[in-house]
């Protein structure tokens, strides 16, 4: 293989530190298996002596695989393994651990499940706090971070001090580790254990680290240890394409490097061989308004191609419908399905977009998992009022909404399967304040028997103040308001045109079939369009891109609001842009749910040129 200047000053390095800055398309994974082969083929470096870690057992198997090719070797020596794969050969060989002692992620969220449920905390959305609560476990062991110190973002700072705590006491209870533990017991021991410590250091003399942006405090540290007394450790990554902050990484780990090392050496692989120069181009236009960055000057191999679409539509709905006649022209154009893209900042904004590629009979494949819209706590929240306007008096449904608003009912006072108000007038006899609220929901109940879905959500918002309950909701468990609006306004939006609760209830039930059946299908298909979030597309490429929703407080998100917020959001857009080879189109609404919408940011910042757009 014929490398250029920078890669060749990459693949040739032997000794010490050094810092390897790969951009979109550079070829870094060839310079990782070429540098690896050179260590052992040039300069006599025992391939069991040299590790290379990825973030994937696939990354992992895919360098390894490539390295072997390579060599033209069928076995080798060489380590090709994850952070936690390493780790825990280490903890095993200490230890004796085994598979026995890991667990598994059912388990690990059955027991936080458990715990959760335990507390004073009103959660309708227990399987978002969940996923909420172990990230910021995550958080709190990757970083190192005390707990008395840690401040939560998805439940009050005691509630959640009070589940991590009980959390690790039932695991370790139980001789359980989390892959959160393989790292901090692999730190630990290292920091007791001296002898052991430096038996690992013995053997791995090289090491070789990818997509180091990603990496969080603790892997770094214990990557570090492992490094001394030689520092033969080659990193290599792009700080533009930090995007796991929610993770624990911190592109700061890479800017600091070289302060860390002073003697390392830094090259940057500065030639693109994927996008063209268009894409290039307008992508280093929107990175370089970032302020805590490497500067690079890359460059494009292939011709400047296609010019970088941006195109404004009035609402959503004329949006999808140009996005699915342009998969068309794609299509007609001879593009396979599976070299075409669609891309969202979250996999909500997706919903629309999925509908019509099912309606429209498009073969698609999700990276992410769609969340149905019909089955957010939100949505059945509706529902329930809805059974209960149309003569229902199940006891499931007034438990639902019963203090949604809060009508300061009791649970107890619905102790019969089928609820008719008369006995909860009779659990309150001689209380008038009660039975009032009482009189207050039955009328509200039997306002709505004939109204529309779509009318009847806006009446359950407005009239019975379910609004406010969202308001109080929202900020008692420290989630943006806005979110759960957004929310709740696209599932009203849903119901519109549909004449009674029935017929919005059949449409829910076919709309739940066909993700069965889209799910069935897809397994049996090769060929479909992509997609994805920003987020999962990372380290795929494709022949052409269409990135939607580009409008502010979607990208970027309406979460960021620090400085270090608004950059990630940024990187976020920059690795979407940079997984076109040949054409990429940047779609934005200017309208949502009645109310005005602006494009992005970003998409000024495309057009201006290098100087220009320094902040």
């Amino acid at each position: 293989m014929k490398f250029n200047k920078e890669q060749q000053l990459a693949v040739s390095h032997r000794e010490g530190p050094m810092l390897v800055l790969a951009g979109p398309g550079s070829g870094k994974t060839a310079v990782i298996t070429h540098r690896t082969q050179q260590l052992i083929a040039d300069h006599g470096i025992a391939p069991s002596s040299i590790l290379v870690v990825t973030f994937t057992k696939a990354a992992a198997g895919q360098m390894r695989e490539r390295f072997l090719k390579l060599t033209g070797q069928s076995a080798t020596q060489v380590t090709f393994g994850t952070f936690h794969g390493i780790f825990y050969g280490i903890l095993r060989q200490a230890y004796g651990i085994t598979s026995a002692n890991i667990a598994g992620e059912e388990e690990r969220l059955g027991i936080l499940r458990r715990l959760i449920q335990k507390t004073s905390m009103d959660v309708d959305d227990e399987n978002d706090l969940i996923e909420a609560v172990s990230r910021e476990i995550s958080m709190v062991k990757n970083g190192r971070i005390s707990l008395d110190h840690y401040y939560s973002q998805s439940c009050p700072d005691e509630e959640f001090r009070r589940i991590f705590q009980e959390y690790e006491r039932l695991l370790h209870g139980k001789r359980l580790l989390d892959f959160d533990d393989l790292m901090v017991y692999c730190w630990k021991l290292f920091l007791r254990h001296p002898e052991i410590l430096a038996a690992w250091q013995k053997k791995f003399r090289y090491i070789l680290v990818d997509e180091f942006q990603d990496v969080n405090q603790l892997q770094y540290d214990i990557v570090k240890l492992l490094a001394l007394p030689e520092n033969n450790l080659f990193i290599v990554g792009d700080d533009d394409q930090s995007i796991y902050r929610f993770r624990g990484a911190r592109p700061e780990i890479m800017l600091n490097f070289p302060n860390e090392f002073p003697q390392a050496r830094k090259v940057v692989l500065k030639t693109n061989y994927r996008c063209s120069g268009e894409i290039v181009e307008k992508s280093q236009n929107l990175i370089r308004h970032n302020e805590a960055r490497y500067e690079k000057d890359l460059a494009a191999v292939q011709s400047r191609g296609t010019p970088v679409e941006i195109r404004g539509f009035a609402n959503e709905s004329l949006e999808t419908s140009w996005l699915l006649e342009q998969i068309r022209k794609d299509v007609a154009e001879g593009c396979p399905l599976r070299q075409i893209a669609v891309l969202f900042r979250t996999n909500v904004g997706s919903r629309m977009t999925v509908e019509r590629l099912m309606e429209y009979n498009l073969p698609f494949t999700m990276r992410d998992v769609l969340p149905n819209l019909y089955e957010h706590w939100l949505t059945k929240n509706m529902i329930a009022y809805m059974h209960l306007a149309m003569g229902g008096r199940r006891r499931e449904d007034f438990l639902a909404v019963m203090n949604r608003p809060n009508r300061y009912l009791s649970r107890e006072a619905f102790y019969e399967k089928n609820m008719p108000f008369e006995i909860l007038y009779q659990f309150y006899e001689g209380k008038e304040w009660m039975c009032d609220r009482i009189e207050k929901f039955e009328h509200d109940v039997k306002m709505m028997k004939d109204m529309t879905p779509y009318t009847a959500i806006n009446y359950i918002r407005y009239a019975v103040g379910y609004d406010e309950f969202l308001k109080e909701y929202a900020r008692a468990r420290k989630l943006k308001e806005e979110e759960l609006f957004d929310l709740l306004q696209e599932i009203q939006e849903s119901a519109r045109g549909y004449r009674t609760y029935q017929e919005w209830f059949d449409y829910m039930e076919e709309y739940k079939e066909k993700l069965k059946e889209h799910a069935e299908q897809i397994r049996r298909q090769t060929e479909a369009v992509t997609v994805s979030t920003l987020h999962s597309v990372k380290g795929l490429e494709f022949d052409r891109v269409y990135i939607m929703n580009v409008n502010e407080g979607s990208i970027p998100y309406h979460k960021a609001v620090l400085d270090a917020e608004v950059e990630e959001e940024r990187r976020m857009f920059y690795v979407g842009m940079t997984r076109a080879r040949e054409k990429l189109e940047l779609y934005f609404i200017r309208e949502r749910f009645g109310k005005e919408k602006q494009p992005s940011r970003f998409l000024e910042e495309l057009k201006e040129g290098p100087d220009e757009g320094r902040n």
